[in-house]
């Protein structure tokens, strides 16, 4: 009955069957864990907000991958692989019509080794495509491994020789892209840089049209041209826009022999504001033709060309 009358009072005390609990809560936790260690405490914030500024700088740094491309149809698939486009996948729909280019494609694909080969139903092929015609083969192109900016100042310096390098301001075909790849790839450059938004990517068609010379020559992306650029002047390389009202005739630029990024714009607008800003010198090639423009691919080569001339 006493024991009955300790637990309905309002007195304070160990409760029956308290079993030591109040004795273990006095025990503590052990020592406290460093801020940075405390969820939620503004030093394990500001530890794990530089964590992901250095991994957006490794991520910058590899310069980024495309996404993987689908190359659709007899003609482009059979064209693709004889062009060396790089390729993981052919994909064959089921009981096809095994015409001509059918056996080509699977005979460029088995010579060329490391392709699979796959045999799918229609359907699939329908849903890979999105209902392009696809006409029974589907070549899956690989993502393409961007360089990082400062790798094509690296790679010349590495080679012993100044730099050499082809920026596209706003270019958007990727045939003018692989175009001037070749060209840089044939007068000695070291490679072609392209902003990451609104402009042509190493795609299928880039690869074609560069002639198997993409597997050499690198293409590096960056997050604004206008700031790689400034990195460039910084790393004491000149840069030469093209615009058609340039100060200068490319005749007269005796800087070419020296480390430098060329800058071409697109056909119709040309270079930006801010890149054509950004410029140390606008040189415009003489066309007595009366051509008002040169497309980009053109345009590089010219120019690439006058470079290699004065280095030999």
């Amino acid at each position: 009955m006493a024991a009955n009358n300790r637990r309905m009072s309002g007195k304070k005390g160990a409760q029956v069957g308290s079993g030591g609990q109040r004795r273990r809560g006095l025990e503590g936790k052990g020592p406290t864990p460093p801020a940075e260690m405390r969820k939620g405490h503004a030093k394990q914030r500001a530890v794990q907000a530089k964590a992901r500024r250095a991994q957006g700088r490794t991520t910058q740094r590899r310069g980024g991958r495309s996404a993987s491309e689908l190359v659709v149809g007899r003609n482009p698939v059979v064209e693709a692989l004889r062009g060396g486009v790089p390729a993981s996948t052919l994909y064959v729909q089921q009981f096809i019509d095994n015409d001509e280019r059918v056996r080509e494609a699977l005979q460029l694909a088995a010579d060329r080794g490391g392709i699979n080969l796959m045999e799918a139903p229609r359907p699939e092929l329908d849903r890979m495509t999105n209902g392009l015609n696809h006409q029974g083969l589907v070549l899956q192109v690989p993502p393409y491994e961007y360089a990082h900016p400062e790798d094509l100042v690296a790679a010349a310096h590495d080679e012993g020789e100044d730099p050499l390098i082809v920026a596209l301001d706003g270019v958007t075909d990727p045939r003018n892209l692989g175009a001037v790849v070749r060209s840089v790839s044939a007068f000695g450059g070291h490679g072609v840089l392209v902003p990451e938004r609104r402009a042509a990517g190493m795609t299928a068609g880039a690869w074609k049209t560069s002639a198997g010379t993409a597997a050499r020559t690198p293409v590096a992306r960056a997050t604004n041209l206008t700031r790689a650029l400034e990195a460039y002047k910084k790393a004491g390389v000149l840069v030469v826009g093209l615009a058609a009202d340039g100060e200068a005739e490319l005749g007269d630029v005796e800087a070419l022999d020296g480390p430098v990024v060329i800058v071409v714009g697109s056909e119709g607008k040309g270079l930006s504001r801010l890149v054509g800003e950004t410029c140390d010198v606008r040189v415009r090639i003489p066309m007595p033709g009366g051509a008002e423009s040169l497309n980009a691919g053109v345009a590089a080569g010219i120019v690439l060309y006058e470079a290699a001339r004065r280095r030999s």
